[in-house]
């Protein structure tokens, strides 16, 4: 690679430019991210890098009307996909839980008879939701402040909105906390141990619990305003995802241990 620099405008945009291998003249342009991704080869959202021409006037265009838009276009739908799959994985494990308690038994028919087991799942499944609610809290605010019901087919969903917001703010505390804790610790050689992070964990997911729940309530409401309200145009990147959305009956877990029955 002959040539390389990375182009920033000074607020969170970084694309790296190059001179194109094996060609005498264009350069390829790619976007830059520091966000976590699994796979990014294999996600749709991910935006593509462009061949620019070597006409200074021809690229400013190509990157203006074709790169730019399609890569806020990509940000905003990855954004709506960390979200919908951290409220899928809260929703599987809510169904399972609610499952539980609704039967009052184990899927073996063993009954729960003590009610501290019952509580102790509930912990269980606050320490594991607060880290996929995390997801919810960091991307949710942006997409909610580019939704517009009024302009949609569906203006009836703006109570819906008002209710997701109102949730961020009431889970505000907790996500500061957690910030706040996670910087502490990481700045100095001690951490706490792995039980001690799931206490954390658990406390924060129980004081959220509500506004969780309003998340899986009115998910199908958010999904349908951010994907109307993708930046310049709704030129979907990834598709819509109901099996996200669609309420299943969840099987009942088996006790991991036959005289716990847990």
């Amino acid at each position: 690679m002959p040539f390389a620099s990375v182009l920033k405008n000074g607020s969170g945009t970084e694309l790296l430019l190059i001179e194109r291998p094996g060609h005498s003249s264009g350069y390829l342009l790619g976007a830059l991210t520091d966000r976590e991704q699994e796979d990014p080869h294999d996600d749709p959202t991910t935006p593509h890098s462009i061949v620019l021409p070597a006409d200074p006037c021809l690229a400013a265009r190509a990157i203006a009307d074709t790169f730019l838009p399609a890569h806020r276009r990509a940000l905003h739908h990855q954004d709506l996909n960390n979200v919908l799959n951290g409220l899928a994985r809260i929703r599987e494990e809510h169904e399972t839980l609610q499952a539980i308690k609704d039967s009052g038994r184990y899927s073996d028919g063993v009954p729960l008879r003590d009610s501290r087991l019952i509580a102790g799942m509930e912990r269980d499944f606050a320490d594991q939701a607060w880290l996929s609610y995390g997801a919810v809290l960091e991307h949710a605010p942006l997409l909610l402040t580019r939704c517009r019901p009024a302009a949609t087919p569906w203006p009836e969903d703006a109570a819906a909105l008002n209710l997701l917001r109102e949730a961020l703010a009431q889970s505000q505390d907790a996500w500061d906390k957690w910030n706040n804790l996670r910087h502490e610790l990481y700045a100095i050689p001690a951490t706490l141990p792995a039980h001690e992070w799931s206490q954390v964990r658990g406390q924060l997911g129980l004081a959220v619990l509500p506004a969780i729940e309003t998340w899986l309530s009115d998910s199908e409401v958010f999904e349908r305003q951010v994907r109307a309200a993708v930046p310049g145009g709704s030129a979907a990147l990834s598709a819509p995802t109901p099996r996200l959305l669609t309420a299943r009956p969840a099987a009942l877990p088996a006790p991991r241990s036959a005289p716990a029955h847990r």
